[in-house]
Formats: structure tokens, C-alpha cells, sequence
């Protein structure tokens, strides 16, 4: 499950394909130096973007494509 907390990087190392999530919230700024240790929280706050519904949309793609993963 990923977290608030849960940087970036961490996430797109682990499904690179969860980038299209990423996107359609407004945050683009994936392969940018910050994302590498920014938490998904701080990246939302930076970009004015609410963080629950970003988080909810991960961690349902995360459950239906990748069930293996755990963060």
C-alpha cells in the first residue's frame, strides 16, 4: 500500500506504469531531481493538488495490476 509518504521514485521504480495516474491529477514533474525524494504528499502540496484522491487512485491501480507489490 502506498502512503503519503511514499516518495515518488519509489512508486514509479516499482510500476512505471502508474505514470498515466500521475498525470491526469496534474503532477508531471515525475522524472524532475525533487521526485526522487519527494513524498507524494509534499509533490501535492507544491502542485495545489489534493492528496487523498491521488492516493486512492494509486493504491486501487497498485491492487488491480500489480497485487505483488508492496511498498
Amino acid at each position: 500500500m502506498i502512503t503519503k509518504s511514499t516518495t515518488i521514485a519509489d512508486i514509479l521504480r516499482l510500476a512505471p506504469d502508474a505514470a498515466p495516474i500521475f498525470m491526469s491529477y496534474g503532477l508531471y514533474c515525475l522524472s524532475c531531481p525533487s521526485a526522487s525524494a519527494e513524498s507524494l504528499e509534499e509533490a501535492c502540496r507544491v502542485h495545489n493538488i489534493e492528496c487523498a484522491p491521488l492516493l486512492a487512485s494509486l493504491n486501487l491501480f497498485l491492487g488491480e495490476m500489480h497485487p505483488d507489490i508492496i511498498i
